[in-house]
């Protein structure tokens, strides 16, 4: 057996008086994609740092492969603002492969990075890229990546998890991207109480898996000290209890979704508002009407319409600088339309929450965040409540409430800006990037919350699982200005659509001027397996098709979940894979056709 490229032992670490890991050991494996899950504050990044050799061991070992090399991708890296893209990738290189410069510009032009430009003029996104590059540069035998997603766009999402897929090394990942990890891990680590657990499946499997683990040990330590008991209930409300609740919500939001399609199919339906005034402020929230809106020569938006009723939870979704913000003043009415119309309906309350969030005030508790007036009570959507019962809601401990803002974590941070602004009473909710920088327990309470909200909800969103959980139809940036609307969330869109935005990521997908650099000799024709695949993939898609008909028809039964949660729970992860399957053999089958025709007509 090949030895562990990267070997634990016995570690043990304290921070802030806590210990966050005691006698941990930990063995990873050549060319093993793993991800690593844990509750937030569990200590995650600090294990990746620790894996990296940036953060010193109170106590313990940590020996590598001789002559492997690692690179690590913090989730916030220092970039010197003054350097320029090139030199940051370069510094990526290990000493030994210096001279091979070749690869930064190899590297810079796969993502569509310019060399010459300085970090400092760079967005979020453009940083997140060139760390991302600076760390596949070196081509490493293990890669480190904390929430390498974090300001990526969809496009860039799906260029990573490629990138990935092809990527010769190993990886261990933290994310709160639950489709990323679903799609690329093979083995679990979860961090819990300072302990690793492994599982030698990916993350799809990871909550059962982890739900059965924290049943069987509530079971063992019932005799056992009060607190213990209660750490291992609170640690397991955060799986169990949720994803319980999430099967009955999951049939609510098919039959949301159904509904909505139903509407979309519907002829005129725009036109037909003209006569229900009288319904306006009960039923309809929002109609636009052949909308179009213009920065000089760049069309945003083009010919746009939409009719929002009450209840809707709609989603919008498109590369990052196309205009999803723009879309959302301009039905807000924040901003002015070149032609059209847009008309409210009456009495709305909008909640907005922006992707800023500067909200909170450092030095106040998160008692006198909440209650202004110094009251113990807190007004939720015109209900009252008390303080520590409605933080407690939001993941807080009592002890908590009456710390400064301060000295919370980014997720405790976030967690509390989303009690803030989820209190006031409103019917329409809008958010704009909602779920950025989120940890995967604060993006499971704020689905829960929102799963409750009674009102409509329009939402931006590059967190494709996310969409997946919330919303009913999708509207899609696709070209020029093009708007579409999708029934059902972000996996739906990309079954129903074979004119995908990600097809050619703009900043991601090399120009033609790059490829005539490195011109290729083109066959004239389709391979025998080309040829294969482009006569039997038509039958696998109609028999995934059929069967997901099926599941689908099975899983309308209300009375299922009840009868038969076992049932319930695997036809609805096979009906996820199955979609998943079609989307990847869709996408074959296009492409080679397209190919064909190409070859067919080269001109």
């Amino acid at each position: 057996m090949a030895p562990p490229l990267i070997t634990l032992k016995d570690v043990m670490l304290t921070f802030g008086g806590r210990s966050l890991f005691e006698n941990l050991n930990l063995s990873i494996g050549e060319k093993e994609r793993v991800c690593l899950v844990g509750r937030n504050g569990s200590g995650k990044s600090t294990l990746l740092k620790v894996l990296a050799g940036t953060c010193e061991m109170d106590r313990g070992e940590r020996v590598m492969k001789r002559g492997s090399h690692i690179a690590y991708l913090p989730q916030d890296p220092e970039m010197p603002p003054d350097t320029t893209i090139e030199h940051y990738v370069a510094d990526g290189l290990p000493q030994d492969q210096y001279h091979d410069r070749f690869r930064v510009a190899m590297v810079l032009d796969d993502m569509q990075l310019e060399r010459e430009r300085l970090i400092g003029t760079l967005s979020g996104g453009e940083k997140r890229k060139t760390a991302l590059a600076r760390a596949f540069v070196g081509e490493p035998d293990l890669l480190l990546l904390d929430e390498p997603t974090n300001h990526l766009d969809l496009p860039a999402i799906e260029w990573l998890e490629q990138k990935l897929k092809d990527f010769k090394g190993g990886f261990i990942a933290i994310s709160h991207d639950r489709m990323f990890l679903t799609h690329l891990s093979q083995s679990t680590l979860w961090l819990d109480r300072g302990q690793i657990r492994r599982l030698d499946k990916g993350f799809e499997a990871f909550e059962e898996w982890a739900d059965g683990l924290l049943a069987q040990e509530e079971v063992e330590t019932r005799k056992l000290d009060k607190l213990i008991s209660e750490e291992i209930r609170w640690s397991r409300q955060g799986i169990s209890a949720r994803r319980k609740r999430n099967q009955g919500r999951l049939r609510r939001l098919s039959s949301f979704r159904q509904h909505r399609s139903e509407q979309l199919k519907q002829p005129g339906i725009v036109r037909g508002l003209e006569a229900q005034t009288g319904e306006t402020s009960s039923r309809v929230v929002i109609e636009a009407r052949h909308i179009s809106k213009s920065f000089g020569e760049r069309l945003v938006v083009d010919d746009f319409s939409i009719r929002l009723l009450r209840g809707d939870r709609v989603g919008i979704i498109g590369p990052n600088g196309i205009g999803k913000t723009t879309l959302l003043k301009l039905l807000m009415g924040e901003m002015a339309i070149d032609s059209g119309k847009i008309r409210w309906g009456l009495n709305l309350t909008p909640t907005y929450l922006d992707q800023n969030r500067v909200i909170l005030d450092p030095d106040r508790t998160l008692w006198e965040t909440l209650c202004d007036t110094g009251t113990d009570q807190i007004m939720v959507r015109g209900e009252p409540r008390h303080v520590v019962g409605y933080l407690r809601d939001f993941l807080f401990e009592e002890r908590q409430v009456r710390s400064p803002v301060r000295v919370l974590s980014g997720g405790e941070k976030n967690r509390l800006v989303l009690a803030k602004m989820l209190a006031r009473e409103s019917n329409f909710l809008i958010l704009d990037e909602p779920t950025n920088d989120l940890d995967m327990e604060t993006l499971d309470l704020l689905q829960e919350v929102l799963d409750d909200y009674e009102g409509t909800i329009l939402l931006i969103s590059h967190d494709r699982s996310f969409l997946d959980r919330i919303v009913t139809s999708t509207l899609v940036f696709e070209e020029k200005g093009k708007i579409v609307e999708y029934a059902g969330g972000y996996s739906d869109y990309r079954r129903q659509s074979p004119l995908l935005f990600l097809k050619e990521p703009k900043n991601l997908v090399p120009s033609s001027k790059t490829v005539s650099k490195h011109p290729k000799k083109m066959s004239q024709r389709l391979s025998y397996h080309q040829q294969r695949l482009l006569e039997v993939l038509p039958q696998e898609i109609a028999m995934l098709e059929e069967e997901k008909i099926h599941i689908e028809k099975t899983l309308s039964d209300q009375e299922l979940f009840a009868k038969s949660p076992q049932q319930f729970e695997g036809l609805t992860r096979r009906h996820d894979q199955i979609i998943n399957e079609l989307n990847i053999k869709e996408n074959q089958w296009l492409e080679l056709a397209e190919l064909k025709e190409n070859l067919k007509d080269p001109g």
